[in-house]
């Protein structure tokens, strides 16, 4: 398995918590039974999804300073579960550089969002991205 198709399994959880606000332990064994799945793309998976829900609030701070007009609880849930993933990889997965997290979440984006998506969630990460660089 890559690290797209785990990143993909990661997002899947994450649009899944914006609706339970818990964690889904059923959900995440399911994603991570595939036979073909490395352990570091388990590790990656549950790492992931384990550190949105511990810094969830942190991260959609973070995703609102760099909204114009758009709260947290505004946004497209399709489009906000991707924007955690991308902005907690951004912030705490040092090993994975801040582009390839942006490019990556737009690929997921352009699966399972509108079309105007893409070019909302790259702004927000282009804003994160700079909040993150200057530090």
């Amino acid at each position: 398995m890559s690290r797209r198709v785990a990143r993909d399994s990661a997002y899947k959880l994450i649009f899944e918590y914006l609706f339970r606000k818990e964690k889904d332990d059923f959900t995440l064994e399911l994603l991570c039974a595939d036979s073909n799945i490395t352990q570091a793309d388990k590790q990656y998976i549950q790492t992931v999804y384990e550190g949105v829900m511990t810094h969830f609030d942190e991260l959609t701070e973070l995703i609102s300073s760099c909204t114009t007009g758009f709260n947290p609880e505004r946004i497209f849930k399709p489009d906000l579960a991707a924007l955690l993933l991308a902005v907690y990889e951004m912030k705490y997965m040092d090993d994975i550089p801040l582009p390839v997290s942006v490019s990556e979440v737009l690929d997921i984006v352009k699966s399972y969002s509108t079309d105007k998506s893409a070019s909302f969630v790259n702004g927000v990460l282009a804003g994160v991205y700079k909040k993150l660089e200057e530090k």
